[in-house]
Parts: structure tokens; C-alpha cells; sequence
């Protein structure tokens, strides 16, 4: 009898709970099963599992005016990098995204107010494809809906975001009718709901979030759209269930007891049927020493924990645990981390394994594992990773 049909038995009363026997080979499976089980539930550290492939990245590395493709070590979280598209001078790709279905990538060009497209060969390998496309003046980042249909470019110098249809054959972009839409002012980061129903963007010249309902590729200004968050609002996140936004404002003064402390992170609840936010009690959240603030920010694939990072000679790593019915934020045990980061980006890849943060000081990307239960960073062996200044960051899974 199987370890499976004897629990069976077991709970419908077939075996008397002081005769339950096993024959040899069935007890030997079963200590095997235990014991790999156990070994299981000890491991609270992502990023050491048993061997993992490896698998593809790509950055934007906007001095070099190019992509570069990275490959990193599914075991290790080790970062290479490999080939890089040929130098497009007077472009700065900064914004980066990948299509659902993997073939195409994206490129805003901040200085030369365009959009690349690249196609992805079965390598991983990136080809300039297509036309360039026009935006609207300084195209910051870019996002592309969960159906793969619609590109979403934030224009910062003109106030607003482009909105193209995406060619699912060719990847060709075609402006969407009533783009661009108007943003507020100097719209930055910008993010999807995983639902595709809501969109929200940074506003850091107002400290304000703008929020969006999204439907056929047309945007619509949520009630009560812009929210205030706090001075500089960089980055925005969304946690894994779209319940909650936490947005990071570097430049936000904080009462005592953390008056020493520059920067936070504001948490709003978002509601299901509008998209209207409302604060998160206790919002502002912030450090508990004192720091640089935080300019970008992530959510674990878990939505246990929220990353915010910081660049400079104090840079650090903020880490706090989320809780799941309210969305409050509480410091995580040592946080925040004095370990080396940087404030372009982190994110975790797609396994939840491993952390990465951009660094623009010195050109590289600083890589960790993380503890599942208490969320500490460790750093990965060989880190940092020398790349050139990376602009965005993007898996291709």
C-alpha cells in the first residue's frame, strides 16, 4: 500500500490508530519522504535550492545608448554579461519592457523621445526591428498591459503617457485614438494593477500619484485623481493580490521620532471597483535610523515583504513586512540594511529567488538572497556585478 492510500485509510478508520503497519519497502519510502520534507521546510533562504537553468535578462544602459542581454546562474544568482545592441548615439534608453509572450522588447529613449522595438530570437539575442516610433518629450519608463495589446510610454517632459497597440506579429507600434493622455505633471514610474484594470504613475515634481482605469488601450483618470504621497514620489508597486500601492517619496520629512530620517514610503488601499486610493493607516512608513530616502522599490512575489533602496554614500536597503488585511508596513528585525545598493531599480526574478538593485555610481548591479521568514538580505558570492550603469532591469522567464 502506498504512504498515500495508507493516510487514506488511516483517517476513514480502515487501520486502528495503534496498528497502523507498513511493510519494509512502504516504511522506507516514507522515511525518505519525511526526511526530504524536512529538509524543505528548513530551507528559508531563497536562492539556495537544489540546481536551477539558468535564464535571461536584459538592462538598459543608457551612457552606452544600447541593451545588454545578462545571463544569470539559476543556482547561484551570479550575473554575466553578454552581448549588447549595437551603440545608438544620443538615444539614452532608459525604460525598458518585455511582452507576455516573450518575442518583443521595448526601449524609451529619454533624449531622443522614441520607442525601439527589439525582437527576441530564440537565443535570447536582441534585433533592432522595425521603425523607430515617436513619443512625447523625455519618455521616462515604459509598461506593457498583462493581454501584451497596449505599450504605455510616461512622457515627463510633456506631461503625459503615449499608448500604442502592439502588432502581435511584428511588434510594430500604432498610436491608440486620444493619445497621448494627460498625466499631471512630469509623470515617471509607472505600473499596472495584474489585472490590467487600473494604472498608476508617479508625479515626483508634486509628490502626487495619478491613477488610471484602463480598458482598449484608453485611459481614464480614476475620481479623486492625483492622491498626495510625499515630496519627490519616485517609484510606484503594486503587491501581488492588487489590493495594495506603495509608492516611495525620497524627499519626504518625517515628525519625530524619525526626524533624522529623509524619505518614505506611502501605502494606499486600492478599491476593487474604481481604482480610487485611499492611505493605508499609519501611512507614511519610514526607517527606523537614520538613511538616505529610498527611490525605488519592489514587491516580493509572495506579498510578504517590500524592498525600498537607496544610492550614495549611505545607501541601504529598507525592508519591511507587509501586513496581508490592512497593508501596513512594519520595519523588518536590523532594517534598514547597510549594505552596498543603489536607487535605480530592484526586483526579484521571476523564481523569488534572488534581489537585484541597480547601482548608477558604479555601474553595476548588486545581487542577494533573501530569508523568507524574516526577510534579511545576504549578499550573493561575487557581487556586485560590473555591468556600465544599468538604466532598467527585465527577466525574460
Amino acid at each position: 500500500m502506498s504512504f498515500r492510500r495508507a493516510a487514506r485509510a488511516a483517517r476513514s478508520g480502515q487501520f486502528s490508530s495503534n496498528r497502523l503497519i507498513f511493510s519494509k519497502p512502504t516504511l522506507a519510502a516514507l522515511v525518505v519522504l519525511l526526511a526530504g520534507l524536512s529538509l524543505s521546510c528548513n530551507n528559508t533562504d531563497h536562492g539556495s535550492p537544489g540546481p536551477v537553468p539558468t535564464h535571461t535578462a536584459y538592462i538598459t544602459l543608457p551612457t552606452d545608448g544600447s541593451v545588454g542581454q545578462l545571463t544569470i546562474n539559476g543556482s547561484t544568482g551570479a550575473i554575466t554579461l553578454g552581448s549588447k545592441t549595437p551603440t545608438t548615439v544620443g538615444s539614452t534608453p532608459t525604460g525598458l519592457a518585455l511582452t507576455p509572450s516573450q518575442k518583443f522588447l521595448y526601449t524609451a529613449n529619454s533624449r531622443a523621445n522614441t520607442v525601439s522595438t527589439f525582437s527576441v530570437a530564440s537565443d535570447g539575442t536582441l534585433n533592432l526591428s522595425g521603425s523607430i516610433t515617436q513619443t512625447g518629450a523625455g519618455p521616462n519608463a515604459v509598461a506593457i498591459d498583462p493581454t501584451g495589446k497596449y505599450l504605455l510610454v510616461t512622457n515627463s517632459l510633456s506631461d503625459n503617457i503615449s499608448v500604442f497597440s502592439i502588432d502581435s506579429g511584428s511588434g510594430a507600434l500604432s498610436e491608440v485614438a486620444g493619445s497621448p493622455f494627460f498625466a499631471n505633471n512630469s509623470p515617471t514610474s509607472i505600473v499596472f494593477t495584474h489585472s490590467g484594470q487600473f494604472v498608476y504613475v508617479a508625479n515626483p515634481g508634486i509628490g502626487m500619484v495619478t491613477g488610471f482605469s484602463f480598458s482598449s488601450g484608453v485611459l481614464t483618470q480614476t475620481p479623486g485623481s492625483p492622491v498626495f504621497s510625499g515630496a519627490g514620489a519616485s517609484a510606484v508597486a503594486v503587491d501581488a493580490g492588487d489590493l495594495f500601492l506603495y509608492v516611495t517619496n525620497p524627499s519626504a520629512v518625517n515628525p519625530p521620532p524619525n526626524q533624522a530620517v529623509l524619505g518614505n514610503l506611502s501605502g494606499f488601499s486600492i478599491d476593487p471597483a474604481t481604482g480610487n486610493l485611499t492611505l493605508v493607516p499609519g501611512s507614511p512608513f519610514t526607517s527606523n535610523t537614520g538613511s538616505i530616502g529610498p527611490t525605488a522599490l519592489t514587491v516580493d512575489p509572495g506579498g510578504r515583504f517590500v524592498y525600498a533602496v537607496s544610492s550614495g554614500t549611505a545607501a541601504s536597503i529598507w525592508c519591511f513586512t507587509i501586513t496581508s488585511t490592512t497593508g501596513q508596513l512594519t520595519p523588518a528585525t536590523n532594517s534598514p540594511f547597510s549594505l552596498a545598493a543603489g536607487g535605480l531599480f530592484v526586483l526579484i526574478d521571476p523564481l523569488g529567488n534572488f534581489l537585484y538593485i541597480g547601482s548608477e555610481e558604479d555601474g553595476v548591479i548588486n545581487g542577494y538572497t533573501y530569508n523568507s521568514s524574516t526577510g534579511t538580505p545576504t549578499l550573493i558570492d561575487a557581487s556586485p556585478f560590473k555591468t556600465g550603469a544599468p538604466g532598467s532591469m527585465v527577466f525574460l522567464e
